[in-house]
């Protein structure tokens, strides 16, 4: 069994995390509520603080062929915040997309070895459109 011991600030910016996805969970369910949709936003991004760190969260962000998703992603979360919530949240998926295409190879690599879902991405129809989202997220943004 793997052991992985977390920090007392790192618990914390997971319990953060956790929060703000379910409160932008429930901000889409609800008819896209601002309130929640903008707390969603606020708390999952003071959990990533929380769990890398103030700087590292910056680099991340901040790295020169990142820097298209960083500003629809921090664009969209100012829109939802402003009160265009629908429009916000498109914006900002957008740039979450941007952001991370890089992992999305590594995610799917793991995914076809699960069980179930290995055998539903390699059929036909899906299996084109699995492989044109891993090749593509492989070139630079």
């Amino acid at each position: 069994m793997l052991s992985v011991s977390f920090t007392d600030m790192q618990k914390i910016g997971l319990g953060l995390v956790t929060f703000g996805l379910a409160f932008l969970f429930l901000g889409v369910v609800l008819f896209f509520d601002k309130g929640l949709l903008a707390m969603g936003n606020i708390l999952f991004i003071a959990g990533i603080i929380f769990i890398i760190g103030l700087e590292r969260t910056y680099q991340f962000f901040f790295q020169a062929h990142k820097l298209k998703g960083t500003a629809f992603f921090m664009g969209g979360i100012l829109i939802v915040l402003i009160g265009w919530p629908i429009v916000g949240s498109l914006v900002e998926l957008y740039g979450a997309f941007l952001l991370f295409r890089g992992l999305f190879p590594h995610a799917i690599l793991f995914l076809r070895r699960a069980p179930v879902i290995g055998h539903l991405l390699n059929l036909p129809g899906i299996k084109t459109v699995v492989d044109k989202l891993a090749d593509d997220s492989t070139s630079p943004a």
